[in-house]
């Protein structure tokens, strides 16, 4: 068994940042360096995560890195750093879990929170000598929220050891019951089901008593039971707001609620309570649907695995199996761990994480990935990733991660919402008390006008416009085999005017293909091909594979030549069938004296123009014919240039470092109207910086070369390795298929378009019924019914973006 090698994970914070793209700099600078695994820098919170090989680079070094980079590093120790992560359910809104995160960060001891609603993730990074897990965990309990599947981890933890669970894993394997919970099993097992449904009842018997019975007292008891049974989480989530110094919804429906009591409107402080209440459950019912798509990536990896240990086979924890180690995987089951195929050959269902349906053929050699579904035979595999480093285990890392990530207009409409809600509170003081105080109104009048302005004014539908949009539009494209990885890179491609690719393995395969066989006696194309295919086969050149390849996929036998005598950097020349051949470089016949014909030279010059490779095939006394070859292109390339002229983007550029022959041939099959050639790296970065003085430039590249670019774009697209792709660019194409380009870019405007509609809705409907509440038009139980409308329209129409398809724009 091949033992695990010992990764390290470093923590630092940064400083001297001044925009997102010093964290890509650092991060792009740091990736370079040998030994480094995996690099995560956030520009938001200054914090850096750096795993790497201590055999090949130490801590000193990467301090040293990021210092010549003119950055700031304090190192944190990594015995002192933990991590907790948890599921965190009860949020109604991103106002809950800015809450959690304000208080968590009082605790001492606390160095980064992060909640995400869109999730119900919790993660918090904390120095144990100075709080305790269940210090924080009481902390998130006594707001009011209920803590599920939680999981701890040293900072410096790899997770290939059974006492350092992979919180991802872990939280897949010990998934609480109460995430699947469908139809009345969520009204009936919940905490906020069951709210709702007392709440209701108690509501339901007071109209009813109300109207057949007297005094009044027994139906306003069954008014006042509702109200508090529905008011009590509330009201405990207001207070911990107002202790915070924050206003938030649940402190304007608290007061709306207590209000309506002083008054004695029992009825309509019953009914506002309750409808908040149903509508707020409603909006995490429906959101379940988004939030279980990246529950299901979570279950995809099976806890166990049958390994080969000592000769015999023996099934264990995923987290105790190494690098190295061999699984075996029958027909029917999931692999657990990415690995290399060593015997076997099967179908693998791969739709997980590339969203291709068709299942892809494995045999020795092949990579394999864990959450994949071995269809058909027996594998044996060699595993190259540990459980916390799987594929799909970083893929759901990145998602979540995604969906914690503010967009721009996100991050406008939470600083508007903070200005917004003390104004309204402001304004409704002022409605309830000047009146009465200065100009003799009633009292009663004006302070009820006032609870209308507060229901009305609550932003909820403001607020969760743009978090819900994205989490459903991340989580469609996650499961289409397109990986935003955050909500900016979303928002920026959907506003791209100009979309630059590389050539080389991005439109083209990165391998050279033969494009013709030319012959110039009287032999035939296929013997010409029979020949050179004979003396290449036993050549590693590239241009020597792709010719064999061509001869093997015409069903060509191979002959062995006899005499065979290579020429370094020129080609080879043999005996075969008789006659000696040569097969080689323009400068191979040259130095054997073979003489080029006039028909010969044209045709060369012509294959050259056209940017093509030609491999020469002739005798001692003149040429036979010659081989065309090129870089193929990506079969799909032309359909995906075509789709994203489709979807309305017009400007599109390739920049290659290839001749310019070569560039205007590949640009004009695939339909590219603009192309530079002869491009070093630092070229290309130049091309992007001009590009983007005329608009929002996005730049899509093989993660492998294309670095420098990829960064200075606006917005990244990687398409190949995913290994690679996966830490390089903002939206990953894990699938390779170009043909996502279009889909993500669609998805990317329709995801601002829906987004922008719902803030429209909100603010319109806000100001309208301001007005109408202002005027005494509309009373409590009508505000309540536009506050929760508005803002289950909102999730509504985010919700229609996860069904968006591929073929909408294929």
């Amino acid at each position: 068994m091949t033992s695990t090698p010992s990764i390290k994970i470093l923590q630092a914070q940064i400083g001297g940042m001044d925009c997102g793209g010093c964290a890509k700099t650092i991060r792009a600078s740091l990736q370079l360096l040998p030994g480094v695994t995996e690099v995560s820098m956030s520009f938001a919170t200054g914090r850096l995560n750096v795993s790497f090989d201590p055999k090949l680079v130490n801590e000193a070094a990467i301090r040293d890195r990021i210092t010549a980079l003119g950055y700031t590093a304090d190192i944190v120790p990594a015995n002192r750093g933990k991590t907790l992560q948890a599921k965190i359910s009860g949020m109604d809104c991103g106002g809950c879990a800015k809450t959690i995160e304000a208080s968590l960060q009082k605790l001492p001891g606390i160095s980064e929170v992060s909640v995400s609603f869109a999730t119900e993730r919790l993660e918090v990074s904390y120095d144990p000598i100075q709080v305790s897990e269940s210090t924080i965990l009481d902390r998130v309990t006594a707001l009011g929220y209920t803590v599920e599947d939680v999981t701890s981890a040293n900072v410096g933890d790899t997770g290939t050891g059974s006492d350092a669970m992979p919180p991802h894993q872990s939280t897949a394997a010990r998934r609480s019951p109460k995430s699947d919970l469908t139809g009345w099993q969520f009204w009936l097992r919940t905490r906020r089901g069951q709210t709702v449904l007392f709440s209701s009842i108690g509501l339901v018997l007071g109209a009813i008593v109300e109207r057949v019975f007297s005094p009044d007292w027994v139906a306003q008891s069954f008014y006042a039971i509702s109200l508090i049974v529905a008011l009590l989480p509330i009201a405990r989530a207001a207070w911990i707001s107002l202790k915070l110094r924050r206003a938030d919804m649940n402190l304007l429906m608290t007061l709306a609620a207590i209000g309506a009591a002083i008054l004695n409107y029992w009825f309509q402080g019953a009914l506002v309570i309750v409808l908040f209440t149903l509508g707020t459950t409603l909006q995490t019912f429906t959101l379940s649907r988004t939030r279980n798509a990246i529950r299901d990536l979570m279950d995809l990896t099976p806890p166990t695995a049958t390994v080969k240990r000592n000769g015999q086979e023996v099934t264990v924890p995923v987290e105790t199996i190494g690098v190295g180690e061999i699984l075996t995987i029958r027909p029917g089951q999931r692999i657990a761990l990415d690995g290399v195929v060593m015997s076997g050959m099967s179908a693998v269902d791969q739709s997980p994480i590339t969203g291709e349906a068709i299942p892809e053929d494995k045999e020795k050699g092949d990579r394999v990935f864990a959450g994949t579904l071995n269809s058909t035979g027996f594998l044996e595999v060699q595993v190259t990733h540990s459980v916390k480093d799987t594929t799909v285990s970083r893929i759901i890392h990145l998602v979540e991660s995604a969906q914690e990530s503010r967009a721009p207009i996100q991050q406008w409409v939470d600083r508007f919402s903070t200005i917004y809600t003390p104004i309204i509170l402001t304004l409704a003081a002022g409605m309830a008390f000047i009146p009465p105080l200065f100009f003799a109104q009633p009292f009663n009048v004006w302070f009820y006008k006032a609870l209308v302005l507060i229901v009305i004014a609550c932003p909820c539908a403001l607020v969760i416009a743009t978090p819900v949009s994205l989490v459903s539009a991340i989580g469609a494209a996650t499961r289409k085999g397109v990986l935003f990885k955050g909500g900016n890179a979303l928002e920026t491609a959907g506003r791209l005017t100009t979309l630059a690719f590389d050539k080389t393995g991005t439109i083209t395969q990165g391998i050279p293909v033969v494009q013709e066989v030319y012959t110039l006696g009287e032999m035939s194309a296929d013997t010409v091909l029979l020949i050179a295919a004979s003396l290449e086969q036993q050549s590693e050149h590239p241009l020597a594979k792709a010719i064999v390849a061509q001869a093997k996929a015409k069903g060509m036998e191979l002959e062995s030549p006899e005499s065979f005598t290579a020429v370094p950097g020129k080609g080879v020349w043999a005996k075969f069938r008789q006659s000696i051949y040569f097969v080689g470089n323009r400068r191979l016949f040259t130095e054997q004296e073979i003489s080029l014909s006039a028909a010969a030279q044209s045709l060369l010059a012509e294959m050259e123009s056209q940017g093509q490779t030609p491999v020469l095939v002739g005798t001692r006394q003149d040429l036979i014919g010659a081989i065309a070859l090129a870089d193929g292109l990506r079969l799909e390339s032309t359909e995906a240039v075509r789709a994203l002229k489709r979807i309305g983007l017009k400007r599109l550029v390739m920049l290659t470092g290839d001749r310019s022959p070569v560039a205007r041939q590949i640009a004009q099959q695939v339909g590219i109207d603009e192309y530079q050639a002869q491009l070093l790296p630092e070229d290309k970065l130049q091309a992007i910086y001009k590009l983007r003085r005329a608009g929002v430039v996005g730049m899509v590249g093989d993660g492998i070369n294309d670095t420098p670019a990829l960064a200075a774009a606006d917005v990244s697209f990687a398409v190949g390795n995913i290994d690679v792709t996966l830490e390089t660019a903002d939206v990953v194409l894990t699938s390779g298929d170009l043909r996502r380009l279009a889909y993500a870019i669609k998805l990317s405007q329709r995801t601002l378009s829906v987004i922008k509609q719902s803030i429209v809705l909100a603010l319109v409907l806000n100001g309208t019924f301001i007005l109408l509440g202002t005027l005494g038009i509309i009373g409590l139980p009508v505000a309540v019914l536009e506050d929760m409308g508005s803002s289950l329209f909102v999730t509504l129409n985010a919700m229609r973006l996860f069904n968006t398809r591929i073929s909408e724009v294929s």
